[in-house]
């Protein structure tokens, strides 16, 4: 079977928190580079998730394993990922991608959708996020809660854009602020990325607790005092690591405030 054409599964599945462990989940696979797409891996547990083109986001239709305990929003019930979280589970196997008239994408799909940086994420911003995910972190992107309901996680919308009418849809409303959220991010520019969690067997989305960092991907000269201290502010009290990719290389670093005494 050719890695573009994917199957459909059709068994069905719950719509709680708690998931099944899947066997293969910690089986990260592929190595990535700019200039090379891996080749798709297969599994026996397999989801599947539809792209919705005006949020720049999937929507999760068929759910298996236990991978959605640490990926993915939940609003309303339903899961939805975005574009980095859709090729790292696509490239281990563990998603399909299908469009609006499910349609199986293929993976250099993803990855095209990924190059074009127009869905909140861009191919250095995805190495980023493998890279921590293939460590056992669970990362999300910063500042977008895991669900709305419960979370205190503080947003920062655009305050001058009018918010939908009050119609009591709900889930219309939500999908305004997720979007919104993506259009006010920034790609190549420093800005807050990730919170990044410990891996953690009983995490749960509801309360996820306070992340160990926050990620920013740096660029290729080095951050000004001004902008660490903003980025600082911004983190609320978080630690504030940076990533700088460079020709597929990931370097991680953080900056200490040092008071050397006066000599006399």
């Amino acid at each position: 079977m050719e890695a573009d054409k994917w199957a459909s599964f059709s068994e069905e599945t719950s719509d709680s928190e708690g998931y099944g462990e899947d066997p293969d989940d910690d089986d990260h696979c592929c190595a990535y580079a700019s200039t090379d797409i891996p080749k798709l891996q297969f599994r026996k547990d397999i989801s599947r998730s539809r792209w919705l083109d005006p949020l720049g986001m999937a929507e999760v239709v068929e759910r298996k394993g236990g991978l959605w305990t640490t990926t993915g929003i939940v609003r309303n019930g339903k899961i939805y990922c975005f574009i980095e979280e859709i090729l790292y589970l696509a490239e281990i196997g563990a998603l399909h991608l299908l469009s609006k008239d499910d349609t199986p994408l293929s993976l250099e799909h993803v990855y095209n959708k990924v190059a074009e940086g127009k869905s909140g994420c861009s191919l250095e911003y995805y190495e980023a996020y493998k890279h921590l995910k293939s460590l056992g972190y669970i990362v999300r992107r910063h500042g977008i809660p895991w669900s709305v309901r419960r979370s205190k996680v503080n947003c920062v919308v655009n305050q001058d854009t009018p918010e939908p009418a009050q119609s009591g849809d709900e889930e219309s409303r939500n999908s305004f602020l997720i979007s919104e959220m993506i259009n006010n991010m920034q790609i190549g520019g420093l800005r807050l990325a990730f919170d990044v969690y410990p891996p953690n067997s009983r995490f749960r989305k509801s309360a996820p607790g306070d992340p160990c960092f926050v990620l920013c991907l740096a660029s290729e000269y080095p951050p000004s005092k001004e902008e660490i201290e903003d980025l600082e502010r911004h983190s609320h009290g978080v630690p504030l690591k940076f990533c700088l990719v460079e020709h597929g290389r990931l370097n991680f670093f953080s900056f200490n405030k040092v008071e050397l005494p006066i000599l006399p």
